[in-house]
């Protein structure tokens, strides 16, 4: 032995060996176990070839069911002991290392397309047969009478020793005969099946067209029909079968006789809807699945004119922090619960509980008045949650969010309803959660356009779409220009310019906000130098750029800045970074280490938005800026004549403040002159708003600048 694992090769090997060891038994063939080996291990590697591609092929299952037919394993219990070598080792031996739910998903319906093949394949071996025995049958009963005893013989030979259940009788529906397999799906003896009419032989399950046919053969009107159709066996139960009846007719083309051939499908019926449970319900809880609920809203959606529905989507809250600290054993115990609890709320008729994944639950109620029935249900849910679930000795709480959307079926699809609860469900969530929401058309629309920007983000900076605008920044005391903020807009191919507000958050959300972040400092700093080529004689133009709380924390910030102000060749004196005051709230010193490193090196540093983040006063001394940046909520009752003196007072305490810590103070928003004027009284240092211009192109900023140069 070489030590080595074994290879694909081996372990296709190794499961063709366990399913022939399974079927061998019960297959009726003249070849050697290992020789029937040889047989599956073509039908072996199909199985594992369709398990791991990339789409799901069901006619591969069908071929590998209908395969087993044609090697003679046509006993259901070859069938049925072929599926559980599938289910049991399929996945083990050949499904490598690839996700082993998703993996046990594809050998499900792999099971299933089996089952459908070979039940295809039987039946048509079964018609075959049938035809074979209806010719021998009619010949044996219509041969001249010196053949009589051969006929009879030959008839006698294929009726008792065919598989399927046989039986003939006559017009008027009484049994003359039936075969060893039919009294052994049956159960009891040949009297007690010969003792009853055709007729008798109900079922509640019948389909409507059964007797018609029945009907129609008896008069002469069909040679054959083909259903599927239940029997009760003399213990109760019931037995499921393929059947074919035949009109037999005479030497003269006068009807004469029925046959009726029977094939036993109640193993793989069962095993079907075994199968198809497996398929639409959730493994941990039982629910209905993901499958099984689209199924169930698509019915709800599409139902008449008169029809309504109501869905209610349940995500838990902090789940994943009980998944994180407990274990997925005590998180799969906590959704197992919550699931019994959702069970109980939703047993009216008309309403139904499903698992989507994870911590995700959906209820559906339908109706004329869900309007009504939607609330109460959410509300059952919400009771629901209340009491603790206690687990390993913990009690946790159990809250959840729940988005509702009710409305008339027929106007939206599936998907869409879906999509409008899960957006809801969110809002919810972002409200605080432990509360439910109603849908909303209107946030659902600006959710949808928020995850359009979102995906569209990334391409949009390769493709060039962003761009920067400058707000020139303006000395209050002789009222030259200082220099500008650079300020960053979208222009979207559908959505026209975006201000930052738009996306900045989405951004950094993503973490786009870095190389996004980047190109702005690149771009500013560059467009900076070309002012300083123009304006050499006037002094240097600063350049303001805002980092966010994402570039903060990004470990190559200081780099960056470094290398983009070498290349470009700009001072760093002429670089200024804002920062909102809120982003420094309780900042440690390592957050504080890389705007120390920028300080250091000449870059000022703006603490932006001042006055909006409570901080505490005191901590002004340990950061490293060098600029407050007055938020316009404090200047906004100087816009008029006269100015608010409770606002004229918070405006000077700050500015003497910052004075006497060494800070410039800049301010934001000014709109009039008084404004302006008034801000200069209080000793404010620069400004910037709409008053002296709104923020444009940077030929702008150089028309201003020669205009206050040329005096």
């Amino acid at each position: 032995m070489t030590g080595e694992p074994d290879g694909p090769e081996d372990r296709l090997r190794r499961f063709a060996t366990i399913w022939s060891r399974a079927v061998f038994p019960v297959t009726s063939t003249s070849l050697t176990r290992p020789e029937l080996e040889q047989q599956l291990l073509p039908l072996a590697r199909r199985l594992s070839d369709a398990l791991k591609a990339r789409t799901f092929d069901a006619a591969v299952g069908q071929a590998v069911g209908a395969a087993l037919v044609a090697a003679h394993c046509t006993h259901p219990e070859a069938l049925s002991r072929s599926l559980d070598c599938v289910d049991a080792y399929l996945v083990l031996y050949c499904g490598e290392d690839g996700p082993q739910e998703a993996l046990r998903t594809r050998s499900a319906r792999l099971q299933h397309a089996m089952a459908a093949g070979f039940a295809g394949a039987l039946r048509e071996r079964t018609l075959a047969e049938q035809e074979a025995i209806s010719q021998a049958a009619l010949n044996a009963r219509s041969t001249v009478a010196e053949a009589l005893h051969a006929s009879e013989a030959r008839f006698r030979a294929v009726f008792e020793g065919a598989a399927i259940g046989i039986g003939i009788a006559d017009l008027e529906g009484n049994i003359l005969q039936v075969n060893g397999a039919l009294l052994r799906m049956f159960g009891g003896s040949e009297q007690g099946v010969r003792g009853r009419k055709v007729p008798e032989w109900t079922h509640p399950e019948d389909a409507p067209q059964v007797w018609r046919l029945y009907e129609e053969l008896v008069r002469g009107e069909r040679e054959h029909y083909h259903v599927e159709k239940a029997f009760y066996r003399p213990d109760g139960t019931a037995l499921w079968t393929n059947l074919t009846v035949s009109l037999l007719r005479d030497a003269d083309g006068r009807p004469q006789y029925q046959l009726a051939l029977m094939e036993d499908t109640t193993e793989r019926r069962l095993l079907n809807l075994r199968l198809r449970y497996e398929a639409t319900h959730d493994a941990l809880t039982g629910l209905p699945n993901r499958t099984l609920f689209f199924e169930r809203l698509e019915k709800a959606v599409s139902g008449g004119n008169d029809q309504r529905f109501g869905l209610c989507y349940l995500d838990l809250d902090g789940f994943k922090t009980i998944n994180d600290s407990l274990g997925h054993a005590a998180g799969d115990r906590l959704l197992v619960e919550v699931a019994d609890r959702l069970q109980s709320c939703a047993t009216a008729p008309g309403e139904m509980v499903a698992r989507l994944g994870g911590d995700e639950f959906v209820a559906l109620t339908t109706g004329p008045d869900t309007e009504r029935e939607v609330d109460a249900l959410a509300d059952r849910i919400m009771n629901a949650l209340v009491t603790p679930v206690r687990i390993d000795g913990r009690e946790l709480t159990v809250r959840g969010s729940i988005g509702i959307v009710e409305g008339p079926a027929g106007e939206r699809g599936p998907a869409e309803v879906l999509r409008s609860a899960d957006i809801t469900m969110y809002r919810a969530k972002s409200a605080g959660g432990n509360r439910f929401e109603l849908a909303d058309p209107e946030a659902d629309a600006r959710a949808i356009t928020r995850h359009g920007l979102t995906t569209a983000l990334p391409a949009a900076l390769d493709r060039g779409e962003f761009f920067i605008e400058y707000q020139p920044l303006v000395h209050l005391g002789d009222g030259s220009v200082h220099g500008a903020e650079a300020l960053v807009r979208w222009l979207h191919p559908q959505h026209g310019v975006l201000g930052p507000d738009r996306f900045i958050p989405l951004a950094e959300h993503t973490g786009l906000i870095v190389p996004l972040g980047r190109w702005v400092l690149e771009q500013s700093v560059r467009q900076a130098c070309q002012w300083q080529e123009r304006h050499a004689d006037s002094g240097p133009l600063r350049i303001n750029v805002n980092l966010s709380p994402c570039q903060l924390t990004h470990p190559g910030l200081v780099q960056d800045t470094v290398d983009i102000l070498e290349r470009e060749g700009l001072d760093a004196e002429a670089l200024c970074l804002e920062v909102t005051e809120s982003a420094l709230i309780g900042a440690d010193d390592d957050l504080l280490k890389p705007l120390r490193r920028l300080a250091e090196m000449g870059v000022d540093i703006a603490l932006d938005d001042f006055g909006t983040g409570y901080s505490n006063l005191a901590n002004l001394r340990r950061l490293p800026v060098s600029i407050l940046k007055l938020d316009r909520s404090f200047t906004q009752g100087m816009q008029q004549f006269p100015a608010d003196p409770v606002d004229l007072k918070i405006v000077e305490g700050i500015v003497s403040l910052a004075h006497s810590l060494d800070l410039a103070v800049t301010v934001e928003g000014v709109e009039t002159g008084a404004q302006a004027e008034q801000l200069r009284i209080l000793g404010c240092d620069t400004a910037q708003g709409w008053y002296y211009a709104r923020p444009g192109p940077p030929e702008r900023l150089h028309e201003l600048a020669l205009v206050d140069a040329t005096g």
